[in-house]
């Protein structure tokens, strides 16, 4: 399938939503336009009428779990499930195992992806410590960037020595994502509610252990640090009312030093839905207050965040159901997000274009990603055909996550992701993952 046109979809791209055709040969877009006609016998042509056609989503944070805690999950399934869920290009994260802490561990894990991958990847190199040196190596156009966890989180990646921190600000221009919470205030909570319950604290004291104080302490000394060093600073899935006073909306993403994500999970769930999900919405950082959640909508709309992205972070539902204190915190999501966030689009707080602003075009500009996020000639052929009124109902019959089960497990949603096309073939089609795998390492214009 080399040559595609695509007829007559509802195009969402760079504000706008336009009826028209997208021809795609050898995987790039080559026109988008109007009233294309079939150029040669061999073009494969796909009737998108009624439906709209966004870019790939580009997610800046996931959890695959390979190597080391295969037993949760693998690129090659959790890839597969990002596909389902119109995600073509994912960034993972450094906590597995072994630490992806050394420039041989970070190869052997695109070796993996090139063999396994459904969708295009890159990594991050992690922090810690001990390990300036590695970081030094690392070449910016070839690598998503840094991840430092400044709260401890699954697979203890802690770096709290503040000079370290403060060397590694200085020392790299690669961009550098943070983990934002304050340890030794989670420690000192902990400590008091686990002198009450022992290890069965109750779910909803969660966010009061992982308080919105130990966010926002951490989240305002990173911001402080990459101000007072010039550093290229990101913060991961943001969860507080409060910290959205940290960031600016009056910067163009492009010229911004410090940008900010807000997570699916945190958008969707508050503390009242505790009582119900139990330790299956158990996150780091919490999800926290229906306050909380309505400050970062309203951040998120007028552009203080400027990122959705997942946290993908499976388990196996046997250790989500432990008791509190071993209970590890994160969900699975990359099938789930973007019919989540289309919902959202139905019950009308957000627009499709701003979804698609802030899932596609600016990850794509946030991390320099080269040649994808925007439906446009010269650029990569990940697209994903929608149909918003074609209501299903998340069950395990139809989750594709290793761990098999999902945090919308029986939720119904009403828009279908009809097709995934990856660098313009065909990987994805009514809940069906093809076998052949068409992805690419990502580049990044830096």
């Amino acid at each position: 399938m080399e040559k595609v046109l695509i007829k007559d979809a509802n195009i969402v791209n760079e504000g706008s939503i336009m009826r028209g055709d997208v021809y795609i040969e050898n995987g790039i877009i080559m026109e988008v336009s109007q009233n294309l006609s079939v150029k040669s016998p061999d073009v494969h042509v796909f009737d998108a009428e009624g439906q709209h056609l966004l870019p790939g989503v580009i997610d800046d944070q996931v959890h695959f779990r390979e190597p080391g805690l295969t037993h949760k999950a693998s690129i090659a399934t959790e890839s597969a499930a990002a596909v389902a869920g119109g995600i073509t290009s994912f960034i993972e994260m450094p906590n597995t195992v072994p630490q992806t802490t050394t420039i041989e561990k970070l190869e052997e894990k695109f070796s993996i992806a090139a063999e396994t991958s459904y969708a295009n990847y890159s990594f991050m190199f992690g922090g810690t410590n001990d390990n300036l040196a590695e970081i030094k190596k690392v070449d910016k156009k070839k690598v998503a960037g840094l991840k430092l966890f400044l709260g401890s989180s699954t697979g203890n990646m802690l770096v709290d020595d503040e000079e370290v921190l403060r060397e590694i600000f200085k020392s790299t221009d690669l961009l550098i994502s943070v983990h934002c919470e304050d340890e030794e205030t989670i420690r000192e909570n902990l400590a008091i509610y686990t002198e009450r319950y022992g290890d069965d604290i109750p779910i909803n004291m969660h966010p009061i252990i992982r308080s919105a104080e130990a966010c926002y302490i951490s989240s305002s000394r990173a911001i402080a640090l990459a101000k007072e060093t010039g550093a290229r600073l990101h913060v991961f899935h943001l969860s507080t009312a409060k910290e959205m006073e940290l960031f600016d909306n009056k910067t163009p993403l492009k010229d911004k030093k410090i940008t900010a994500e807000v997570c699916i999970h945190h958008l969707w769930f508050s503390d009242a839905d505790y009582e119900e999900k139990g330790t299956l919405i158990k996150w780091n950082p919490a999800v926290k207050t229906q306050a909380d959640q309505d400050a970062l909508w309203e951040a998120l709309l007028d552009d203080r965040l400027d990122v959705i992205a997942t946290d993908h972070a499976p388990h196996t539902l046997e250790e989500k159901q432990n008791v509190y204190t071993k209970a590890p915190s994160g969900g699975p999501l990359v099938q789930h997000a973007l019919p989540a966030m289309l919902e959202m689009y139905h019950e009308e707080k957000i627009s499709l274009e701003k979804i698609v602003e802030k899932m596609c075009h600016n990850p794509a500009i946030l991390f320099e990603v080269e040649k994808r996020g925007f439906i446009k000639p010269g650029y990569f052929a990940d697209l994903v055909m929608v149909d918003l009124n074609n209501p299903w109902t998340v069950t395990t019959d139809n989750i594709l996550y290793k761990c098999k089960w999902s945090p919308f497990e029986g939720s119904t949603f009403k828009s279908r992701i009809t097709h995934t096309f990856v660098n313009g073939r065909l990987a994805y089609k009514n809940f069906k993952v093809y076998d052949d795998k068409f992805a690419k390492r990502l580049t990044f214009n830096r």
